[in-house]
């Protein structure tokens, strides 16, 4: 099995790499883990994860179209994919963040930002998951309802369907989007590989294929 972390130079890679490569190694030692920013390695792929982070329009520019392309094909195809930080919020139509900048559009909604009334903007630290719509497997192997995960971010997806959400956290007044899912898709807006056991956890089910 070839899981390919998708490499656009935004994200903790090399932390996303050890993390996976950790959870590999507790699944099954035919998991192969490497990253690539090339869409061929991509279309071959059994699994992909996409990390993101810093700015929503860094993260899209450095997409380039024939990684777009190839990600949306084998996300069509039904390959599992896993997004982190603003590899999630790239799932949607756009950002408050970058007006103008179009996101994949895969999910319809958009990410704005989270309201500071109250508390520090970025929500940095650990908080405790909600599961929402039946959840999904990997956030109950992760430890499911309470479990604290770690997130850096200053916005956060909003989809116009509900039932993609599957985890939020209570940040001030802001519900915050921390995982959504639909068929084969799960993107995290906590960061599984700084939330220890329970991202090892996470990163484990889906490599299982949960």
């Amino acid at each position: 099995m070839q899981v390919v972390i998708v490499d656009t130079g935004y994200g903790n890679l090399r932390s996303v790499e050890r993390a996976t490569e950790a959870a590999a190694a507790g699944v099954s030692p035919s998991i192969q883990v490497a990253r690539s920013s090339d869409p061929e390695a991509m279309r071959k792929a059994n699994a992909l994860i996409f990390p993101g982070q810093g700015a929503f329009r860094d993260c899209r520019v450095a997409l380039s179209d024939a990684m777009k392309q190839a990600l949306v094909e084998r996300i069509a195809a039904g390959t599992p994919f896993l997004g982190i930080c603003v590899g999630l919020q790239l799932l949607f139509e756009g950002s408050d963040e970058a007006p103008g900048c179009a996101g994949l559009g895969l999910f319809k909604g958009h990410v704005k930002r989270l309201d500071s009334q109250g508390v520090k903007i970025p929500h940095m630290g650990w908080n405790q998951l909600e599961l929402r719509g039946g959840s999904h497997p990997a956030l109950q192997a992760a430890g499911g309802e309470g479990t604290w995960v770690y997130f850096v971010h200053s916005y956060h997806a909003v989809p116009e369907d509900s039932a993609l959400l599957k985890a939020q956290v209570t940040y001030g007044n802001n519900r915050v989007t921390a995982a959504v899912a639909q068929d084969n898709v799960l993107a995290t807006q906590f960061h599984p590989e700084k939330s220890q056991r329970a991202g090892q956890l996470l990163l484990q089910e889906f490599l299982r294929g949960g």
